[in-house]
């Protein structure tokens, strides 16, 4: 709070001695105003009173007489990010209500389309083949986000704000040990070699995801290995980890953001494009992003820019690995990144 206040001081002085020095200069000054992409692909100019040097999001959006209920699927990324909207809104001025923990995918997507909720972050992936029962998803992030956005509003009036760098798709992941004797992590091709040379080797899979469209299908159609019954173990998903950290499983079905990658020592398997992509959005209803667009379109973008996937892993490890509060990271997180 001390370095705020002495930044603020510090703006003050600034901001008088160029208003003097403008009105020696006459009529003829210009204003100048920064421009950015929005999520919808085009440009808005930031409030000509912001402050451009300034990062904070209290500096840079105006969100003060809106209400907005905030809500969340119920795993740990999702937790996360829905206090990251929570925090960041309330800075903006935004009259916040916390329903964060809102359920799985279908009761989160159904509250926010009845209203019980007004956004939520939500995976391109997800929305394009769920959501929107479409097939074959664009394998650029951009493209894929572009996509839904224009069919979602058309015809369920939900905007796509933003879009993360990081990705949280389904992937493959070894153990330090087979990492090692493999000089390195696997990439796609390689795992399904390996697997072909060594049929004792295993698989650890979710019990949904050999019948996903969008899971093991994809790696046995690009690798042209289809996994047999006896290579294929059936775990829970939180077994999963660790039994691939500990080499009981030579591969494990993993999501690639998962903060027990890093804690575990896991390797994830490179994937040259298989996988369908999960960059995130926030999902919100029309009703309320015509209320401020600039400003949604705004804090989304400093919200999602500096996610990219091991900061993403790093703040879902803090909470599920070392059990902070989702909240506090959240705090956490735009305070560091000098949003906050």
């Amino acid at each position: 709070m001390i370095r705020f206040k002495t930044w603020r001081r510090l703006a003050f002085v600034v901001m008088a001695f160029a208003l003097i020095i403008a009105a020696c200069g006459g009529d003829d000054t210009t204003t100048t105003t920064t421009t950015a992409a929005d999520s919808g692909g085009t440009t808005t100019t930031a409030a000509a009173s912001g402050d451009s040097s300034s990062m904070m999001i209290a500096d840079n959006v105006d969100l003060s007489g809106v209400s907005v209920t905030v809500g969340s699927k119920d795993f740990t990324e999702q937790l996360v990010l829905g206090e990251l909207m929570v925090e960041a809104f309330k800075a903006a001025g935004a009259d916040v209500t916390d329903k964060t923990n809102t359920g799985g995918t279908a009761v989160a997507r159904e509250a926010l389309l009845n209203g019980d909720i007004d956004v939520y972050m939500e995976y391109n992936g997800t929305g394009w083949t769920l959501h929107l029962g479409q097939e074959n998803p664009s394998n650029d992030p951009t493209t894929l986000t572009s996509d839904v956005r224009a069919m979602d509003l058309q015809e369920n009036s939900i905007d796509w704000l933003g879009q993360s760098p990081f990705n949280d798709t389904y992937g493959f992941a070894t153990g330090p040990d087979l990492t090692a004797s493999n000089g390195g992590p696997f990439d796609m091709q390689g795992m399904a070699d390996y697997l072909a040379a060594n049929p004792d080797a295993t698989v650890c899979m979710e019990s949904e995801f050999p019948s996903r469209p969008d899971g093991l299908i994809l790696f046995e159609n690009a690798t042209g290995y289809t996994v047999p019954e006896s290579q294929t173990n059936i775990l829970d998903t939180n077994v999963i980890y660790n039994e691939t950290a500990n080499g009981n499983c030579d591969f494990g079905e993993i999501f690639t953001t998962d903060g027990r990658i890093p804690f575990l020592e896991l390797s994830i398997v490179d994937d040259p494009g298989i996988m369908i992509i999960y960059n995130v959005s926030l999902t919100m209803r029309d009703e309320v992003y015509q209320q401020a667009p600039d400003q949604w379109d705004k804090i989304a973008n400093m919200l999602l820019e500096g996610l990219d996937n091991d900061t993403m892993a790093e703040l879902n490890r803090r909470v599920s690995v070392d059990g902070e509060d989702a909240s506090a990271v959240a705090r956490d997180y735009l305070t560091s990144a000098g949003l906050m």
